[in-house]
């Protein structure tokens, strides 16, 4: 326990860190992973082209290369300076918006084409069926792959300690130049890790029950 206790300051600021890459990387995943999913479904063939694109270029990028992409590319855009973690959570959210994509564009063969069709003859727009008739009942029958695409942004964190981010996949480095065990750095790091899965596992749990699709 000494490896918490005697680093409170710096497990709470890699803590922190590490919860607001997830939150930040997922909200940017949902939303431009449901926009692309609705994309790439669209009667436009330009949308559909832009979707497919997008998708399969990022999604085939590693997502080590799209870091280096923000972190030194950005920069000579002559944008407005963002810090590393600003760029990390874009980072993680612009690539992690391709899985959620795919997850959503399972979730769209779920819902019965006649649904939409009959949405369509009483008059709604594409917007409006997609809004009222086929998102709510995709995301219903996708929960437990959405929370594993949740998972596995919650992963991704870590590699943002390789470009100066203070993220418990970095407590390692830290504390050891601090003269900790690093073998035990890392076991508390997995265990930290290990229980915020639990979480979000208990999150799909609850949302299951909750949302389940009778059929």
């Amino acid at each position: 326990m000494n490896i918490i206790t005697d680093h409170l300051d710096l497990w709470g600021q890699a803590l922190w860190n590490t919860l607001a890459l997830f939150f930040g990387g997922a909200a940017i995943a949902l939303v431009l992973g449901t926009l692309l999913g609705v994309m790439r479904v669209s009667s436009i063939p330009a949308a559909r082209a832009i979707g497919t694109a997008y998708v399969n270029i990022v999604r085939n990028t590693p997502l080590t290369l799209v870091f280096f992409l923000f972190v030194f590319g950005y920069p000579s855009l002559g944008l407005p300076r963002m810090d590393y973690t600003a760029l990390a959570v874009a980072a993680i959210g612009l690539y992690a918006a391709t899985y959620v994509t795919e997850v959503l564009r399972s979730g769209f063969n779920t819902v019965p084409v006649g649904q939409a069709e009959a949405a369509r003859a009483l008059g709604m727009t594409f917007s409006g069926v997609m809004g009222n008739v086929v998102l709510p009942q995709a995301f219903r029958s996708v929960v437990p792959p959405l929370i594993s695409a949740l998972i596995a942004i919650l992963k991704m964190t870590t590699i943002a300690a390789g470009f100066s981010v203070l993220e418990l996949g970095a407590v390692r480095a830290n504390l050891s130049e601090r003269g900790e065990n690093a073998l035990g750095v890392l076991l508390w790091v997995a265990l930290i890790f290990v229980l915020l899965v639990a979480v979000l596992s208990w999150a799909q749990r609850v949302l299951e029950k909750k949302w389940k699709v009778i059929r």
